[in-house]
């Protein structure tokens, strides 16, 4: 497939993440990417291997792994002498045994943690809280939104809250956004973190995007 036809990744807050935390819709995040490993819990249910990683659900594991080598952690056995997986919130699915056992299965192929069936999309570097005020009705609402994210990709959050969404002009400052760039690339400033380094309440202080209705009903 043509590189230029391949469909923009997804990005993911830390919060959102957060929200997939039991056995039966377990995330995880690792390497800045978000995976969904509840299949693999399905697959493998039952087993005591699998408790790490369900009681890893919604949170960052990138600490499981190794920087440069991107596979599991490992240290020198002071037993054996051996080079062995280090795996200090207890052995999982797809690490080998520290022993010779019977029932330690090789034919599994590629190990979890390096396929790709399970990404759903990339972990935002930073997120936002923004204000969207409808200018028509005055409601206001704060969400929480990616970074990295173009305008026409938080119009997609957006549309569970106004499903007419798109009928909109969106604007900061009096002047018309470009819904094919990001918050930063359009000058909406956020100063979330500087607030609360300083202690003040940046609630009062989130930047809030205008929208204006173009008197048309069409929805996306």
């Amino acid at each position: 497939m043509d590189g230029a036809s391949m469909p923009r990744p997804r990005f993911y807050t830390r919060n959102e993440v957060a929200e997939h935390y039991m056995d039966t819709d377990c995330w995880v995040s690792y390497h800045g990417q978000v995976y969904d490993l509840t299949p693999l819990i399905k697959e493998h249910q039952g087993s005591k291997l699998i408790r790490p990683i369900v009681e890893a659900a919604g949170t960052d594991i990138s600490h499981w792994f190794d920087r440069a080598t991107k596979d599991i952690r490992t240290r020198v056995d002071e037993v054996t002498g051996c080079r062995m997986p280090y795996t200090p919130m207890g052995r999982f699915v797809h690490i080998p045994p520290s022993g010779p056992v019977s029932d330690w299965r090789t034919d599994y192929g590629v190990p979890w943690w390096k396929r790709d069936t399970y990404r759903v999309g990339i972990l935002s570097q930073k997120s936002y809280h923004i204000r969207l005020i409808n200018a028509l009705t005055s409601q206001e609402h704060t969400i929480e939104v990616c970074q990295e994210e173009k305008l026409k990709e938080i119009l997609e959050r957006y549309l569970y809250i106004n499903c007419h969404a798109a009928t909109y002009t969106w604007k900061f400052a009096g002047k018309v956004l470009d819904m094919e760039r990001t918050l930063d690339e359009n000058e909406v400033v956020n100063m979330d973190e500087d607030f609360y380094q300083v202690g003040i309440d940046e609630e009062q202080y989130r930047p809030g995007i205008l929208l204006h209705y173009n008197d048309n009903l069409t929805e996306i």
